[in-house]
């Protein structure tokens, strides 16, 4: 009886050996796993893309730098410097006889784009007419009596008593002819001119022909497209943190910036609205803005910039199955790397931890390998 136990659990310890002998995995099926799960955490995250599917694309690829640039965001507005907009009055009362140029129309400067038939026209008429008869009738005066002087005639105090008279309504001539000159008097006499003193664009002509004016009445106001400048209101506790120097960058919207310079800062605030103003030059002419458009301005204060602080784009930055990822360029494509994020500013994120200095990764369009590495999974899913 005991020796039938014995050999029964001998032969189940034998089964029992050559049933782990036979399903133990092999050291090439070991290493095929290996490889097999290495392969699988090597792919995981990553969109394969070429460079002409990049390009076809849009992918906008950024290298990774520190030295983080603070930027601040304002509210900005669009402005003719002051010399780059003229206000055009009637300079005298009268009714408007010709209309040159309409809203929209360039005009040079100096130019004639409006005449006023008015009384102060004939009033500069006379007065130059006026002086000028003096003139002749001085002039006719002194030459007789420089010809009684050189006849020894008449005394030298009488000759230059006549030569003093003419002087002074030669003077008198000038003036009249400068003041008749400066009011673009007309041939006839009867109208006055309306003329720009700039070059420029007409961006309001509330003149009417055929319509009466006073004097100071607007006629016309006209700018000039290339002395645009943008003013910044800045919030009190950021005004002192804003100097003239500072870069600056405005918003033109698609996607479309310019940038600019802080030339002057107001240094005292505005009792109503508690801001002070700061004033953009820009690097360049931008024929899309008009006075009075509204802009987002980043300005950058100098002395502001962390050199141990990275920043992306925020369109570089993605969810991803709950976690930010940024798109790091490989050599077969993007691979999904998640980042700690940080404060955000100016269309920019700080990246905490995740990213290092010299990667490259995609910014513009990154949404696009976001879909992409969606579809992918799923694929894999099923």
């Amino acid at each position: 009886m005991k020796r039938s136990y014995l050999l029964a659990s001998i032969g189940l310890l034998v089964l029992a050996v050559i049933a782990i002998w036979a399903f133990w995995p092999t050291a090439s099926e070991e290493h095929g796993e290996e490889e097999h799960g290495e392969e699988t955490r090597t792919l995981e995250g990553i969109v394969q893309i070429d460079q002409r599917q990049i390009e076809a694309s849009s992918i906008g690829i950024e290298t990774v730098r520190t030295g983080s640039v603070t930027e601040l965001v304002f509210p900005a507005t669009v402005a003719a410097a002051p010399n780059a907009s003229a206000r055009i009055d009637a300079r005298a009362s009268g009714v408007v006889r010709s209309v040159n140029k309409t809203l929209g129309d360039y005009v040079r400067q100096g130019e004639a784009i409006a005449r006023i038939e008015s009384a102060d026209a004939a009033g500069l008429a006379s007065q130059v007419a006026t002086a000028r008869a003096r003139v002749n009738e001085l002039s006719a005066l002194y030459e007789r009596e420089r010809r009684l002087f050189e006849a020894n005639v008449t005394a030298r105090q009488d000759l230059e008593a006549a030569q003093a008279n003419l002087r002074v309504a030669q003077a008198e001539l000038s003036r009249a002819q400068a003041a008749a000159a400066a009011a673009g008097l007309s041939g006839d006499g009867r109208s006055l001119a309306v003329t720009s003193p700039i070059a420029g664009q007409v961006t309001s002509a509330p003149i009417v022909l055929g319509a009466y004016v006073a004097a100071g009445d607007e006629l016309f106001q006209v700018v000039n497209g290339s002395g645009l400048q943008v003013q910044v209101a800045l919030p009190a506790n950021d005004a002192a943190r804003i100097r003239p120097g500072d870069e600056a960058s405005l918003e033109l919207g698609q996607g479309r910036e310019v940038g600019g310079r802080v030339r002057s800062v107001t240094p005292a605030l505005d009792p109503e609205n508690r801001s002070a103003t700061a004033v953009i030059s820009l690097a360049r002419g931008a024929p899309d803005l008009r006075p009075g458009a509204f802009l987002q301005a980043r300005i950058r204060p100098s002395g502001e910039a962390d050199a141990a602080t990275i920043s992306v784009p925020e369109d570089a930055v993605q969810m991803v199955e709950g976690r930010e990822v940024v798109f790091v360029r490989m050599a077969s494509g993007f691979q999904a790397m998640p980042v700690t994020t940080g404060a955000r500013s100016a269309g920019r994120i700080e990246i905490r931890s995740g990213l290092r200095e010299g990667q490259q990764i995609a910014t513009r369009n990154a949404f696009l390998l976001k879909a992409e590495l969606g579809k992918e999974e799923a694929e894999h899913g099923h």
